[in-house]
């Protein structure tokens, strides 16, 4: 091969690989994604009405309960949602093994499939992360390992970290992929991501995606406190002062939960709100748990997200805002930092029903899906706010994990409405 060859044949690479990537950044943006179903269950509730109820009051969902000897706040699933859990264990043999977590997606990905009408087409893929997985099993099993030097036949299959997608889609005998992982509290947003990228490439037309976390447990909850940013004391009127930027001390509280969205390509007649942008971005870590002051992350994902899309049209963002002082502030940071003198309204549901680490991405997006349906901002109730917005075309769904994974959604009302 002679230079002239060489030299001929590097530059055609070149050109291929500068195409791939504008396509790349170009097929993002290129049909949007319809999200034609959704379902959670979580201290919310377990049906939209009911979940849009408690949305409209400023009370929260919070119980306390007693962890290591103290009076703890944390969120957990109405006795409605609790019921039908047991339910669902009970409906087989198999079924009662597994970890809550586990039976927590499977009920919503059963109501998201009736929602969008994929009932009797089990041709789609599957993409439902968590970031502990299994916590309250593999407890269980650990503490049966300490104590009899010996584990149970079940421990390894129900506490592996494919267990939830694997069993939904048993559950509901599909035939696309099922992918499992976790990017601790960013793990569902990460799921979205993962199905805009499946019906973006043609390799599916369907895909299920969302996160389930059951993270009630000695434990867990042990070691939140350990980090020292949960919060603490019965007397407050909101324990967890998400938002409230003048806060002095850390109020993060976790809940429980699982949301289940459905996807499909292009701008469907049944969307209930439209994926037009994503964005993603990871910070090198300095720090396990911590993001940057001015959160770099966030600023990226979300300058990808919006895209050629000028700030002015974007009417709310809901934030990750897990009520810790410097993760909600540094988040804060970078909106303005993004948006400059334009900003937003900015909302999150974490005073309300905790921070349910892997879930918490996808019961944000529900919840910036119902506004837009209803046409209604839904504020914290202790934030001061000098106007929000009576029309709501477009939201940016913010979550980050620890040591900066984060991920921005764009999504906008279906064009027909």
């Amino acid at each position: 091969m002679t230079v002239g060859n060489i030299t001929k044949n590097v530059i055609t690479i070149e050109e291929n690989i500068t195409n791939q990537c504008t396509f790349a950044k170009t097929l993002k943006v290129q049909e949007p994604i319809s999200i034609t179903g959704i379902s959670s269950i979580s201290p919310l509730g377990i049906s939209a009405n009911e979940i849009w109820d408690s949305y409209q009051n400023s009370r929260h969902c919070i119980s306390f309960e007693d962890f290591g000897g103290e009076q703890t706040p944390i969120a957990i699933l109405t006795k409605r949602a609790k019921q039908k859990i047991a339910n669902l264990r009970e409906e087989s043999d198999h079924y009662q093994s597994l970890d809550d977590s586990v039976l927590f997606g499977i009920y919503a990905a059963r109501q998201a499939i009736l929602d969008a009408g994929w009932q009797g087409n089990p041709d789609f893929g599957i993409n439902i992360g968590s970031s502990r997985g299994a916590t309250g099993l593999f407890e269980k099993y650990h503490k049966e390992f300490l104590d009899q030097g010996k584990s149970s036949t079940l421990s390894s299959p129900t506490t592996t970290l494919g267990n939830i997608s694997s069993w939904i889609a048993h559950d509901l005998q599909t035939t696309g992929p099922e992918i499992s992982h976790s990017i601790t509290c960013s793990t569902a947003l990460h799921a979205v991501l993962n199905g805009v990228a499946w019906l973006q490439s043609g390799l599916a037309d369907k895909f299920l995606v969302g996160g389930s976390e059951a993270p009630l447990t000695q434990f867990t909850i042990a070691q939140m406190k350990a980090l020292k940013i949960y919060a603490s004391g019965k007397t407050a009127k909101y324990p967890c002062q998400a938002m409230n930027w003048e806060k002095k001390r850390n109020s993060m509280f976790l809940g429980e939960g699982a949301a289940i969205a459905c996807l499909e390509k292009g701008s469907k007649q049944n969307a209930l709100a439209l994926i037009s942008g994503i964005g993603y971005a990871t910070e090198p870590l300095k720090h396990n748990i911590s993001i940057s002051t001015e959160a770099d992350c966030f600023q990226k994902s979300m300058k990808m997200a919006l895209g050629s899309i000028p700030k002015n049209e974007i009417d709310v963002v809901v934030m990750h805002a897990p009520g810790t002082v410097k993760g909600d502030m540094a988040e804060y940071n970078a909106i303005k930092a993004v948006f400059g003198n334009q900003l937003p309204a900015l909302t999150t549901n974490k005073w309300k029903i905790g921070h349910t680490f892997g879930a918490s991405g996808i019961l944000s997006l529900e919840l910036a899906i119902l506004m837009l349906k209803n046409q209604k901002f839904i504020p914290v109730p202790f934030a001061e706010y000098k106007a929000v917005p009576k029309k709501m075309k477009k939201i940016v769904v913010n979550a980050v994990g620890f040591g900066g994974n984060a991920v921005s959604i764009l999504l906008e009302t279906p064009h027909q409405n």
